[in-house]
């Protein structure tokens, strides 16, 4: 069992609960960010993933998380809005990532997040046999079989990214 100390609560309790395998990553918090930290422990971009919350300008608001490769940028004016089946759509706010997730910017992750919360997880995410997701904080990362991913309430994967 890997060492789940390191993860922020919210996830800890999420990974416990998903029954994955997968690895602790120590980084430290100064290398969090996505390109920081590929470049500084050398890991390739197509297998560390970045989650982005969508909010969704409907009455009430909505939000969805979506999950994509570093090397993809998220097509949220056209792809998302396809698969949400609703035209007016936003980056969320940090303030708003962070108040939702109850995370830390730069580590924050699909695995924790609200039970009602619709996932995206892009198609190239599916990829690969492992991907790096973040811990919920700064100074964690997980690395999984993305499939593992799919065990998550609400998650499915979407063609929601192109490639940078």
């Amino acid at each position: 069992m890997p060492d789940l100390t390191l993860l922020d609560p919210h996830v800890r309790d999420a990974v416990q609960s998903l029954g994955s395998d997968g690895a602790i990553i120590a980084c430290e918090p100064q290398w969090a960010d996505t390109a920081e930290f590929c470049a500084h422990y050398g890991v390739p971009a197509e297998i560390t993933c970045n989650t982005i919350i969508v909010v969704v300008k409907s009455n009430p608001k909505r939000y969805v998380a979506c999950l994509v490769r570093a090397d993809s940028k998220l097509d949220v004016n056209h792809k998302v809005a396809a698969e949400v089946d609703f035209k007016r759509l936003s980056f969320a706010s940090q303030e708003e990532t962070a108040e939702l997730s109850e995370m830390m910017i730069g580590g924050v992750t699909l695995i924790g997040l609200p039970h009602d919360m619709p996932i995206l997880i892009d198609a190239r995410v599916m990829e690969h046999p492992e991907v790096i997701v973040g811990g919920g904080n700064r100074s964690s990362k997980i690395r999984l079989d993305p499939k593992e991913l799919l065990k998550l309430p609400n998650a499915r994967v979407a063609d929601v990214a192109v490639p940078r």
